[in-house]
């Protein structure tokens, strides 16, 4: 879900930057549509690691011995967008250099930092709520 919000939101209405804007930028209509068909190619990877994820917590909320709470669900979701922005941060921002989080100013490293910082501070609540949702569950005895 995190990779949805990052790429309607930063690459689509914000539009500070696109999948190789910092390789590619879309200074031209031929670049931009290129930068538009691997913005294509990024929500369509997204939608499949959704999809994946949806069948596997199918395949969880039918186990007895997992815990069904709110507050799980929410720190899962919330822990997979922080983990989601420090995998694409690293690999797609700083090792590979492909984008930036705000391409069009001098100093990127900012942004880029922010972004992972983000990230690591959505792991952190994901984890507190996956903690106290899991505390809560086992504590009422809801475990199915």
């Amino acid at each position: 879900m995190g990779g949805f919000v990052d790429g309607i939101v930063l690459h689509q209405i914000l539009q500070v930057h696109n999948m190789l804007s910092n390789r590619i930028p879309p200074n031209d209509l031929v670049s931009a549509k290129v930068n538009m068909t691997w913005d294509g190619y990024f929500h369509a990877g997204v939608w499949v690691l959704t999809a994946l994820g949806l069948i596997l917590l199918f395949r969880a909320g039918q186990r007895r011995d997992v815990p069904w709470s709110g507050k799980i669900l929410l720190g899962s979701w919330i822990a997979g967008w922080g983990l989601f922005n420090l995998v694409e941060g690293i690999i797609d921002h700083h090792i590979l250099g492909l984008h930036h989080v705000y391409e069009y100013t001098a100093n990127k490293l900012p942004y880029d930092l922010a972004f992972l910082a983000g990230g690591v501070l959505f792991l952190l609540v994901g984890w507190t709520l996956i903690r106290a949702g899991s505390r809560e569950t086992a504590r009422r005895g809801e475990a199915r």
